[in-house]
């Protein structure tokens, strides 16, 4: 099936037991037992949940992966995973990745005995360089946040090859609609779900795929143990969001070359950062390894903080708010909100300055959008 077809029916079959077309909300706590020892697959819903199952289904075929793990979180997800790793191991993690995953290496994980290395993931020698004796996972997003960097994938997997490393990708800006990172090498990938595969800013979760049967038996055992996989009702809301990720992708990514290429044109922005623009240093990499470039547009805006603070608090349709993905366009200042976990001088050297604003482009009209910007834009 396309993927299209797959988003509507891949692992999702009518209710059995009434024909219910949509997949049921199996909200419940516990199953009963047929016979002392004896269940009818589900026993209780921290293991296994059917309206979760289908989910995790639904998803692993989607990413091309052997088995899958819908998490309450995508901070769940990461945290799930990390935890294959032990004490005395050691990740090279992207230096320019979402805060939350900055924290979980750099305190939480460090704290644990887990050192890591986080480094610009954009050239072959340098990932070889900081490869280390106990070094086990490389950890990766492209395109990233909130600077759109975009990885080579092939050449993370060949390293990891190389030296027997466990790789992970974050897929959550492009989805699988856009890249699959198992098609290119990788071992897992996660998301969150919260975003574009729920895409209606209704719901959290997040979501871990496993190229092989093994790691995917891994993370789900990690993930029971733990206690971190999703609710029912969430499931099912991710599951009704995913039917339409095909075509939100597509428009959300049309009307975002639209505007980054008239934020280029700007005289009041200074630096535009979208792969699909043709001076982007990814370009090529994104339109190899990628159907399209993504929603997200980043920008620096001229002047001091008080013109960035203009532009955010001007908007009207982008609403000043965490999180992305969703059909309603957001606009967010990285610096004091999705990173600013990560420490100042931190985010200072990789390029996330006061000056940048990240914009995820909704389903919104773009001439709205654009008029919704100029109109902020002027008074700057």
């Amino acid at each position: 099936m396309k993927f299209e077809t797959l988003a509507v029916h891949g692992a999702q079959q009518p209710d059995p037991s009434t024909g219910a077309l949509i997949t049921p909300i199996y909200q419940t706590s516990t199953f009963v037992f047929e016979d002392v020892g004896k269940t009818r697959g589900y026993d209780y819903s921290r293991t296994s949940n059917p309206t979760r199952k289908v989910l995790e289904d639904l998803i692993s075929q989607l990413e091309g992966g052997k088995g899958a793990c819908a998490t309450a979180t995508g901070m769940a997800a990461e945290t799930t995973v990390a935890c294959l790793l032990k004490q005395g191991d050691h990740v090279i993690c992207g230096d320019d990745v979402y805060g939350g995953t900055y924290r979980l290496f750099d305190s939480v994980m460090r704290d644990l005995g887990v050192d890591c290395t986080f480094l610009r993931l954009d050239d072959r020698s340098r990932l070889g360089a900081a490869v280390r004796p106990n070094t086990r996972m490389i950890w990766l997003e492209t395109p990233s946040n909130p600077l759109l960097n975009i990885v080579d994938l092939e050449m993370v997997a060949e390293v990891a090859g190389k030296h027997n490393l466990l790789t992970v990708a974050d897929n959550t800006f492009a989805t699988p609609y856009l890249l699959r990172p198992i098609d290119y090498g990788i071992d897992i990938v996660v998301h969150s779900t919260t975003k574009y595969l729920n895409g209606h800013c209704d719901v959290v979760g997040g979501a871990i795929v496993a190229s092989t049967e093994e790691l995917a038996e891994k993370v789900r055992y990690l993930t029971n143990a733990m206690g971190t996989p999703a609710s029912p009702f969430d499931c099912w809301l991710v599951l009704r969001g995913i039917k339409t990720l095909a075509i939100r992708m597509r428009q959300q990514e049309a009307t975002a070359a639209v505007i980054a290429r008239y934020l280029k044109k700007h005289n009041r922005i200074s630096r535009v950062y979208y792969p699909g623009l043709e001076d982007h240093p990814g370009h090529e990499t994104a339109g190899r390894q990628m159907k399209g470039f993504g929603a997200v547009v980043s920008f620096e805006v001229k002047g001091g903080l008080e013109a960035v603070n203009s532009v955010l608090s001007k908007t009207g349709i982008f609403a000043l708010a965490e999180s992305l993905g969703g059909v309603d366009s957001l606009i967010e200042h990285p610096a004091t909100m999705s990173h600013a976990s990560m420490p100042e001088p931190a985010r200072e050297t990789i390029g996330i300055g006061p000056q940048l604003i990240r914009l995820s482009i909704g389903l919104e009209h773009v001439d709205d959008l654009i008029e919704d910007l100029e109109q902020a834009l002027i008074g700057t």
